[in-house]
């Protein structure tokens, strides 16, 4: 389990993530590892909090999101909190953000990865030049679900809440699919890659690797270069729900409702 109330001026987290996968599963290891976390959709949404009585030591930021977010968005935070504030992201994060920034952290989040970031930077004094600790997208086509991510939930939380996350990748995959089939439709690169991006994020902070390698694929644009555009793009509609459903089929062996 991480050790992360060890740092008392850091038990309260602002989780700032648009992905509703994202934030559940950031949210349930820190909540379980002792932090108070408040969660915000948007930027507008942490605002709110942190005009209200939310008072964080820490505040993790997702890259990339809609509507007031970036450099701008960190701006906004440093005039409302004292807090220490680090970036995440499932890709590279723009070089003026994390300038802005605090630290940055690549999802999927490591407990390992986490902590060492967490002492890297105590609140009121970041560095010059904060660390980059990357953790590498799942290269795996065939493996459904990450054992060693599977066994790290198990052991930080009871059954129930690790089948709860799992059930939300589920649902959130499915969305996404019916998403990525419209984008297809209408020829919207930009928003299959966006698509891409959020089902390579989501998926991979519960360690479904299956699913979270096809999301990296359509994200880097890898399937557009491949000969016929058409059926890689159905191709791959059809491999992410047999992701979705070999989800569903570890959830009702290994969490029986």
């Amino acid at each position: 389990m991480l050790d992360l109330g060890s740092q008392q001026d850091l038990l309260t987290v602002l989780l700032i993530d648009d992905d509703l996968v994202s934030r559940e599963v950031m949210a349930t290891v820190l909540t379980t590892s002792g932090y108070a976390v408040h969660t915000a959709g948007d930027g507008e949404a942490s605002l709110a909090l942190l005009d209200g009585e939310c008072v964080p030591g820490l505040i993790l930021v997702d890259a990339q999101m809609p509507g007031l977010s970036g450099k701008q968005l960190i701006e906004e935070l440093r005039s409302r909190s004292r807090a220490c504030i680090l970036v995440i992201s499932a890709s590279t994060a723009p070089s003026e953000m994390v300038a802005a920034a605090d630290g940055f952290l690549l999802k999927p989040l490591t407990g390992e990865g986490l902590q060492k970031l967490l002492h890297a930077h105590p609140p009121k004094h970041p560095p010059a030049s904060p660390p980059h600790f990357d953790v590498p997208v799942p290269q795996s086509a065939d493996t459904v679900v990450s054992p060693e991510t599977l066994a790290r939930l198990r052991e930080m939380m009871p059954a129930s809440a690790v089948r709860q996350i799992y059930a939300a990748i589920v649902a959130d995959l499915n969305r996404r699919i019916g998403a990525l089939e419209v984008a297809i439709a209408k020829g919207d690169a930009a928003e299959v890659r966006r698509i891409g991006h959020a089902i390579k994020g989501g998926c991979g902070m519960g360690g479904a690797q299956q699913a979270a390698h096809l999301g990296a694929m359509i994200e880097s644009g890898i399937l557009e270069s491949r000969g016929n555009q058409l059926d890689n793009n159905s191709s791959v509609i059809g491999d992410l729900r047999t992701a979705a459903r070999n989800l569903e089929s570890m959830l009702e062996a290994g969490f029986p409702a």
